[in-house]
């Protein structure tokens, strides 16, 4: 790029923190209440021992012997949580892009994409982690009111919280699994940027700006490239998070090999299907939701942010 087309660049438009937040927790909110029974049966195969048949028969037996919301079960801890989540994560990307940048302005190689996502991974899981341990504990109870695993049933996420701290401590009780969300994240928002930008670009010509709709498409194909860069790893997340005591050693490799013994390859997918459904309706209500939070004249690299609503690990399994 010459000189002379630098100094042209205009520096983007500013909107407050204020504004980039309310509008990141309610996309996000959206895709939370939207994404939440898809992520139920996800949670749900992944640590099946020969219950379900198949995600369709997760979903039957979910409503037949608990109640249609029992597929919102865990809502509560992301719908809480994705305001600061986002925040974090937002933060995060948008500083390891600027460190990245040899100039303000520049477009980065997707190389340089996939390394910021993954540094803003690494940060985001700090919070993600207990979001999604919360989460996680609340949708593995199959029932009413009684486990059958050996676990305490839980009302809800304090009483969760409260029951892991108690029990195993802060770092082994409300953060356990920590590790294995950093482990997965750093591919994950590497895979979700990269397929972000790589579409958009394809689709938006140089100059212009996206319209909603090819950034919700392009929002999509991160959703995907998310899952497909990260899913045996969050197989490992949820086993790790949703045992009954806190692991111990080098726990994702050795949860691999158990899960790989267990159920052979398959097993490291279980869940990947309602994974991949749930892209499309959740980046659907994250972006239409933003677009009518934002103020008229909302910058397209406010869209660019929310994209990554979506696909949260609380979050995301958090989610």
């Amino acid at each position: 790029m010459s000189a002379e087309s630098i100094a042209v660049i205009a520096p983007p438009k500013q909107t407050s923190a204020a504004a980039d937040f309310i509008a990141g927790n309610m996309g996000g909110m959206c895709q939370v209440l939207v994404g939440q029974p898809l992520d139920t049966i996800k949670v749900r195969l992944q640590l099946d021992s020969g219950r379900f048949n198949g995600a369709m028969d997760c979903a039957v037996q979910t409503i037949k012997n608990e109640g249609f919301f029992a597929l919102y079960k865990g809502m509560a801890s992301p719908l809480v949580g994705i305001g600061a989540v986002n925040a974090l994560l937002f933060a995060a990307n948008t500083e390891c892009r600027r460190l990245l940048q040899s100039y303000p302005g520049e477009q980065l190689p997707l190389y340089k994409i996939a390394i910021a996502g993954s540094g803003a991974g690494i940060v985001n899981s700090v919070l993600a982690s207990p979001v999604e341990m919360l989460k996680i504990k609340l949708q593995a109870q199959f029932g009413k009111g009684a486990s059958g695993s050996g676990q305490r049933y839980y009302s809800g996420p304090i009483d969760c919280a409260q029951d892991l701290i108690r029990q195993h401590g802060v770092a082994n009780g409300l953060f356990r699994g920590l590790w294995a969300t950093v482990v997965r994240e750093i591919p994950a928002y590497a895979g979700f940027y990269v397929g972000f930008e790589a579409t958009k670009r394809t689709l938006v010509k140089e100059g212009q700006e996206a319209s909603v709709l090819q950034l919700m498409t392009a929002g999509a194909a991160g959703g995907l490239g998310y899952w497909a860069a990260c899913y045996p790893l969050d197989v490992v997340k949820s086993k790790v998070q949703n045992q009954v005591e806190p692991p111990r050693g080098f726990y994702i490799i050795s949860t691999l090999k158990t899960i790989h013994a267990e159920s052979g390859f398959a097993g490291l997918f279980r869940g990947f299907g309602p994974s991949l459904v749930r892209a499309i309706p959740a980046a659907g209500a994250t972006f239409s939701n933003c677009i009518r939070t934002y103020n008229a004249g909302y910058r397209e690299e406010q869209l660019d942010i929310t994209a990554s609503i979506f696909v949260m690990t609380i979050a995301a399994d958090a989610a």
